[in-house]
C-alpha cells in the first residue's frame, strides 16, 4: 500500500512538472501601465508603479502589490510563465517624446532609446506577446505621419504611423511563431485609435480596445487593473 501511494505521489509530481514545463511563455512590451518595481527587464527602465516601501512611489494610485497589476493577473489566470516584462514608463512607440515645457513650437524630446520600436527586439523567447502602448504617443501629441509599410526612413520613425507599422513588422519577423496581441488604452485621441486599428489590420495582429478602466492619476487603479485583466483574459480565450 505504501508503495502504491508513493508511486501515486511521484506520478502527481511528474504530471505537475510536465504541466509547468508546457506553460506558454508570455512577454510584455509596455509603458508605465505595465511597470512594477523588481519585475521589469532591463532594470534600468524607468518605473511608475513601485513597492509600498519605496520613497519615490507614486502616492496618487492605490496599486501597491505586483499581484494587483493587470499582467500578473493575466499570467496567473491563463497559466502562463512570464518570460520577460520590458515596460518603460513614459515610453512612446515612435521616437518623439514629451516636450520639456509648453513653449510653442518647442521640438519633441528624442525618445529613441526608450521607444517601443527600439525595445521590441528584447523580449526573450516568448510564445505570446502582449503589447500595451500608444498611450504616451497620444498624451505627448506625437506627430501622426503617413501610413508607411516598410523601408521607413529615420525621420519617419519620429511619427506615430510609420513607427507603429515598423513595430508590428519587426515583432512578426523577430518572433514568427508568437501570438501577438496589441492592447489599446481607452480615452486616447481618435487619430491614434484609427491608426492602431488600420495598422493592426494590415499586419493581421488582433487589437483589444480597453474600456471602462478605472484610473487614478491617469493610471489603472486596483479596480482598473482587475477590469484590465478581465478584458485581456476574455480576449485571449476567444
Amino acid at each position: 500500500m505504501k508503495k502504491f501511494f508513493l508511486s501515486l505521489s511521484l506520478l502527481v509530481i511528474a504530471l505537475c512538472a510536465s504541466a509547468a514545463g508546457d506553460s506558454l511563455r508570455v512577454s510584455i512590451l509596455g509603458d508605465s501601465y505595465s511597470t512594477f518595481e523588481g519585475w521589469v527587464t532591463p532594470e534600468t527602465n524607468v518605473l511608475w508603479y513601485y513597492c509600498p516601501d519605496s520613497k519615490s512611489r507614486c502616492k496618487e494610485n492605490d496599486v501597491t502589490k505586483v499581484e494587483e497589476t493587470w499582467w500578473y493577473q493575466v499570467v496567473q489566470r491563463m497559466g502562463y510563465k512570464l518570460e520577460l516584462n520590458n515596460a518603460y514608463s513614459g515610453s512612446t512607440i515612435c521616437c518623439s517624446g514629451y516636450k520639456g515645457s509648453n513653449v510653442p513650437n518647442e521640438p519633441f524630446s528624442d525618445y529613441t532609446s526608450r521607444a517601443f520600436i527600439t525595445r521590441s527586439n528584447n523580449l526573450g523567447n516568448p510564445d505570446v506577446i502582449l503589447v500595451c502602448g500608444a498611450t504616451n504617443d497620444s498624451w505627448c501629441g506625437a506627430p501622426i505621419g503617413d501610413y508607411v509599410y516598410g523601408n521607413q526612413t529615420r525621420e519617419q520613425l519620429y511619427s506615430f504611423r510609420p513607427a507603429m507599422a515598423k513595430l508590428l513588422c519587426d515583432l512578426k519577423c523577430n518572433y514568427p511563431t508568437a501570438r501577438i496581441v496589441f492592447i489599446l488604452n481607452s480615452e486616447l485621441k481618435p487619430e491614434i485609435n484609427e491608426s492602431v486599428h488600420t495598422i493592426c489590420k494590415h499586419y493581421a495582429v488582433p487589437c483589444l480596445d480597453l474600456h471602462d478602466i478605472d484610473k487614478q492619476a491617469g493610471h489603472p487603479s486596483v479596480k482598473g487593473m482587475k477590469t484590465f485583466a478581465d478584458e485581456v483574459v476574455e480576449f485571449l480565450k476567444k
